[in-house]
């Protein structure tokens, strides 16, 4: 006996209403129900880090008051819908990897033509990749919970 298991992706839709950063972005549907949404696959500097605000310029371009579609992907720990965009038959995730203005996440994505994208943003030395290393988020994060971790020792 064959089983198959069939998994219905459907695509929702709206106009993307607010630019929050880089890779998170908030949709308005047709209903007037708002969707915070963070992009699949692609993890973008934060504000406060070098080319954090370039990423949201970004962004902001290619999306800003512009009908989008979504596949949702999960719901993350902070609430919001994980979910792939597109826009004028274009990926946005592939977009900001491949212009230099996020990180392929891989570990949250497999994607060889996203990994190959970012190999082309880096060898072309195309937007964060342009000047000197700058540190992905998640190392970011990493680091300050050990530099909080090494100060409360010495504190005690």
């Amino acid at each position: 006996i064959i089983l198959f298991l069939s998994i219905t992706v459907y695509s929702q839709s709206g106009r993307v209403v607010k630019i929050k950063d880089g890779d998170t972005i908030v949709v308005l549907d047709s209903l007037n129900n708002q969707t915070t949404i963070r992009l699949a696959e692609v993890d973008c500097p934060e504000s406060s880090q070098p080319f954090g605000k370039n990423a949201k310029v970004f962004t902001t371009g290619q999306v800003a008051m512009k009908n989008v579609t979504y596949e949702i992907v999960t719901i993350d720990q902070y609430g919001r819908t994980v979910a792939k965009v597109f826009y004028n038959g274009k990926y946005l995730s592939e977009e900001i990897i491949k212009n230099g203005f996020g990180w392929h996440y891989k570990r949250y994505s497999t994607s060889k033509k996203l990994a190959v994208l970012e190999q082309f943003a880096q060898e072309n030395k195309k937007g964060l990749w342009s000047g000197s290393r700058i540190i992905a988020y998640w190392e970011y994060r990493e680091m300050k919970k050990r530099q909080f971790s090494t100060f409360n020792r010495i504190i005690k």
